[in-house]
């Protein structure tokens, strides 16, 4: 053999062993692809199950749970709370100022207005310069999951006021507030915090799980929606006026107004 065909011999096996070379590394990056767009899917998968996970866990937060009596001011001596149909009175019979409170325990708004003015509304009420009529607002029943906390709370703080607990009851339900679209709480956990503020009248217990205000709750929302001084809740009105809640000495102004 020659020197020219020894040397064509070479070039054409370094050739060879090239083509292979690359063909090795195409097939290794195609390896390489699947390998990474598996564990690309595996890792997604992994995400959505852990998102589902926490969604679920987040949104059934209040399942188990008990609430809470929220300690604080208590009724003064000569208070008198009493269920007018759907509607709670708490004052002494001669206060000159009345207002009524339109409150949802599932709206948000009605939260913050609780913890902003809850207390000076019962620090009034003690002191006999207030008496204020609540009402009970059914307008979030869907906007629970599963629906219904929304009437079934406003039902059980009715059946408190029966049993002579509803400040207490309505406050404990204000300060353990669930979140909106989400779970509330049970007739099972409603009950529990019943007793839990010092309800012992079996009745409660009945009333809470037959929800034996529901009807009459439901009809006088529907009656409430039709007021042109009810604009969702929180809604006060006094004087057959809708307060301004955003002045944050309504009431100080209200109170001393009614005293002149």
């Amino acid at each position: 053999m020659g020197g020219a065909e020894r040397a064509e011999r070479k070039r054409r096996q370094q050739e060879t062993a090239g083509s292979r070379a690359v063909a090795q590394a195409r097939g290794g990056g195609n390896q390489t692809k699947v390998i990474v767009a598996v564990v690309g899917v595996v890792l997604l998968a992994a995400a959505v199950i852990g998102g589902v996970i926490w969604t679920n866990s987040s949104k059934n937060k209040t399942e188990g749970q008990t609430i809470d009596p929220k300690s604080g001011q208590t009724v003064a001596a000569g208070v008198v709370e009493k269920r007018e149909g759907v509607v709670v009175v708490a004052g002494k019979p001669d206060a000159k100022t009345t207002v009524d409170v339109y409150a949802d325990f599932l709206c948000p708004a009605c939260g913050q207005f609780q913890k902003r003015d809850g207390a000076k509304l019962e620090e009034k009420i003690n002191a006999g310069d207030l008496k204020v009529r609540y009402h009970m607002v059914p307008m979030l029943v869907e906007a629970s999951d599963p629906p219904g906390y929304s009437l079934d709370s406003a039902n059980a703080a009715l059946a408190a006021a029966d049993a002579g607990k509803f400040t207490a009851y309505h406050d404990s339900l204000f300060a353990a507030q669930p979140e909106e679209g989400k779970r509330g709480y049970d007739k099972g956990q409603l009950i529990d915090l019943g007793k839990r503020v010092g309800i012992t009248d079996p009745n409660f217990a009945t009333s809470v799980q037959n929800g034996v205000y529901n009807q009459q709750l439901i009809s006088e929302f529907e009656k409430t929606q039709q007021d042109p001084n009810f604009k969702g809740t929180p809604t006060v009105t006094a004087n057959g006026q809708r307060v301004e809640l955003g002045d944050p000495g309504w009431l100080d102004k209200l109170i001393a107004a009614n005293r002149g």
